[in-house]
C-alpha cells in the first residue's frame, strides 16, 4: 500500500441543536469510500478511511429535531487524526456556543498537531470561534452569513462559494453542502478516481463549489498567500477565456516576473498551466455528465482547437476525453 492509498482516520464531530444529516452524509459518505463501489463491482473492498464520531463529552447529542445520537467516544478519546469535521449546530452562534466551549481549544490543538479540520454550515462558527479562520478564506450557510461577519470580521467571507479550502482548513456552504464537502475531502485525499466511484455508488453528484451559479476549481496544494488566492479566484472566474498574465499582474500588483514565481511556489503551478487545469476540470464535469459532443466540450472551456482540447485534457486526466466519459459518464436513462 503506497502513502496515498493508506487508510486515513477521520473524526465526524457531533454537535448539538443542529440538522443531523451535517453528520450523518458525512459517515456515510467516508465510510463508503473504496468499500461500497467495490462490493457493487464484485471486488473485494477496500476502505480508504476510519471514521470515528465524537461528542465534546461523549454523551449522545440531540438535533434540532429531537433525533439523538451516540458517538463512539468524547473528543478527550480521540489521539491523532488525519480530518476532523464539525457538522451543524443552530443558526446562531449567539445561543449555544458557551455550551460547545470545550471544542475551540481541541480543534486548536487537531489542527497545530497537523490535522486538516473542516466545519459544515453553522458548524464553521466553531473554526472561526476558534480564530483558526482568522484572515483565512471561509463559507457558510447564506441565510447566517450576515450574523457570521459580524460576529467573526477578521474572517475573508466568502459566501457565493459552496466549499472553501485555506491552509487545511474546510468550510461547506449550508446543510446538504455537508456531501459536497465530503467528496470534496475524498477527492482531495484519496483522488478524483475513488471520489467518482463513491459518487456513483451512493447516487450523489460530484460536489459544486459555488452556491450561486456554476464554478468549478482544480485542486491544488493549500498555501497561505493572499495574493496567489486572488489569481487562483480570478482565473476560475474567466476560464473560459485567455486570462494574459499582463492581467494577472494588474490584478495582483506584482511584476510578471515575481507573479509566476510566487504563483508556482504557492500552488505548485505555473499559471498557464493553472488555468489548463481549470479548465479540465470543468470539462470533466461536463464528460461526467454525458456531453455527447467532444468539439462542444472544448469550446465551452476555452479550447476552439478540438485537437489541442484533446492533448491538453489527456495530459493532465491520463485519457483522452472520449474514454473518459465511457469510463466517468453518467449511465443511459
Amino acid at each position: 500500500m503506497t502513502e496515498s492509498d493508506k487508510v486515513l482516520d477521520v473524526v465526524i464531530v457531533l454537535v448539538n441543536e443542529g440538522h443531523a444529516s451535517t453528520a450523518i452524509g458525512p459517515i456515510e459518505i467516508f465510510s463508503s469510500v473504496g468499500a461500497m463501489f467495490n462490493e457493487l463491482r464484485g471486488s473485494p473492498p477496500d476502505p480508504r478511511f476510519n471514521v470515528t464520531t465524537a461528542s465534546i463529552d461523549g454523551e449522545p447529542i440531540e438535533s434540532a429535531f429531537g433525533l439523538r445520537i451516540a458517538p463512539d467516544c468524547s473528543i478527550e478519546d480521540i489521539g491523532r487524526a488525519d480530518l476532523v469535521m464539525v457538522s451543524a449546530s443552530g443558526p446562531l452562534p449567539s445561543e449555544w456556543m458557551s455550551r460547545h466551549a470545550a471544542l475551540l481549544p481541541w480543534l486548536v490543538e487537531r489542527y497545530q498537531d497537523g490535522c486538516l479540520v473542516a466545519g459544515v454550515c453553522s458548524g464553521v462558527a466553531f473554526l472561526a470561534e476558534a480564530g483558526l479562520l482568522d484572515g483565512r478564506r471561509a463559507t457558510t450557510f447564506w441565510g447566517v452569513a450576515e450574523t457570521f461577519k459580524e460576529r467573526y470580521p477578521n474572517v475573508d467571507w466568502q459566501t457565493d462559494l459552496l466549499i472553501t479550502e485555506d491552509a487545511g482548513l474546510f468550510c461547506g456552504g449550508g446543510v446538504n453542502a455537508a456531501a459536497d464537502l465530503s467528496l470534496y475531502l475524498v477527492e482531495r485525499l484519496c483522488g478524483h478516481r475513488v471520489a467518482v466511484e463513491c459518487s456513483k455508488a451512493l447516487l450523489l453528484n460530484m460536489p459544486r463549489l459555488h452556491q450561486t451559479g456554476y464554478a468549478i476549481l482544480p485542486l491544488a496544494r493549500p498555501h497561505a498567500d493572499r495574493k496567489v488566492q486572488v489569481i487562483q479566484d480570478h482565473i476560475g472566474r474567466n476560464f473560459r477565456r485567455d486570462v494574459p498574465i499582463e492581467e494577472l499582474a494588474d490584478i495582483s500588483g506584482m511584476s510578471p516576473r515575481n507573479l509566476i514565481r510566487r504563483f508556482k511556489e504557492a500552488t505548485g503551478f505555473q499559471p498557464g498551466i493553472f488555468l489548463q487545469l481549470v479548465r479540465v476540470a470543468a470539462a470533466r464535469r461536463l464528460l461526467e455528465d454525458g456531453a455527447p459532443s467532444i468539439q462542444e466540450v472544448g469550446h465551452s472551456v476555452g479550447y476552439d482547437d478540438v485537437s489541442f482540447f484533446r492533448r491538453v485534457f489527456k495530459r493532465h486526466s491520463g485519457m483522452t476525453p472520449v474514454a473518459y466519459r465511457d469510463r466517468f459518464g453518467a449511465a443511459p436513462r
